[in-house]
């Protein structure tokens, strides 16, 4: 994302990341006579999109102009525990299990760990606080649109509706995009090159396994996925850029790894490959 944004505004790259993904997803689905959402069902999914994919991954990419991306993923890591705070207040407090969050709040150590010598080179004249509450308000909307996601009634397979998720938030930041004047493109070679990984590693492989297991694993056993996308950052920084990594990169990728052994443990006799899935008549 970061390097995309040296070739496209915030709104146009979430607007064209999520318009040409969505589109390859709800066409793939015509074509293969998968069932689409319709209607009420059609909006609303679409709407959760907006929710998840719109506000969510835009407040990442608008904080990123200023803050590094190691401190944006310092920051994110507060997404489980908005994730499992609205799916206990929407279920019950007693889907708020002490263990999970134990091994949310050491995954979320590991991180900090993990890229905090990326965290500290800040560019003068931005505040941190104001990135802070960015990504907090789209932590909070993309937690916000996942529990509706859950809860919303389909008549699509979880993959279709994050295909038309997709799409909604595509359209709705190309507009945004348009409102704000922010449709100027820098084009170069590794800004589209970004901009074609997201669109396939991020939104039609990423998005849609996330869509997948929110349909099928409980709420905190899905939000650890926070903490494995810094380790997939530092790993491709040092594949690609040849990035510093060292001893305190690899003890931070232990720590999150038991923290997500500890989420895991809590969560193993509730898992099921294959629940019945949430399906009206239509």
């Amino acid at each position: 994302m970061r390097e995309a944004l040296d070739s496209f505004t915030p709104a146009l790259l979430i607007g064209a990341r999520y318009t040409i993904s969505g589109c390859i997803m709800v066409i793939a689905s015509f074509l293969t006579g998968a069932r689409l959402p319709r209607g009420r069902e059609f909006l609303l999914t679409a709407r959760n999109g907006v929710l998840i994919l719109g506000i969510g991954s835009g407040a990442i990419a608008l904080t990123e102009t200023w803050i590094p991306t190691g401190l944006a993923a310092i920051f994110i890591t507060t997404c489980p525990f908005w994730l499992v705070g609205m799916d206990a207040s929407f279920n019950g407090a007693g889907r708020l299990r002490a263990p999970a969050v134990a091994g949310m709040f050491i995954g979320l150590a590991g991180t900090a760990l993990l890229v905090s010598q990326s965290a500290v080179r800040v560019r003068s004249g931005n505040s941190i606080l104001l990135a802070f509450l960015i990504l907090q308000l789209g932590c909070a909307s993309w937690a916000l649109g996942s529990i509706l996601h859950v809860r919303l009634p389909s008549t699509a397979h979880s993959v279709v509706s994050g295909g038309v998720e997709q799409l909604g938030a595509g359209i709705a930041f190309l507009i945004v995009a348009w409102l704000t004047g922010g449709l100027h493109v820098k084009w170069t070679i590794h800004g589209a090159g970004a901009l074609l990984y997201l669109v396939v590693f991020g939104s039609l492989v990423g998005y849609s396994a996330y869509t997948y297991a929110l349909d099928r694993l409980p709420v905190s056993l899905v939000s650890i996925y926070t903490y494995i996308n810094p380790i997939v950052a530092v790993f491709l920084g040092w594949l690609i850029y040849r990035e510093p990594f060292g001893f305190r990169e690899a003890v931070g990728m232990l720590v999150i790894f038991a923290g997500v052994a500890i989420v895991k443990g809590q969560n193993r006799k509730t898992v099921s490959l294959f629940p019945e899935k949430k399906v009206v008549a239509g």
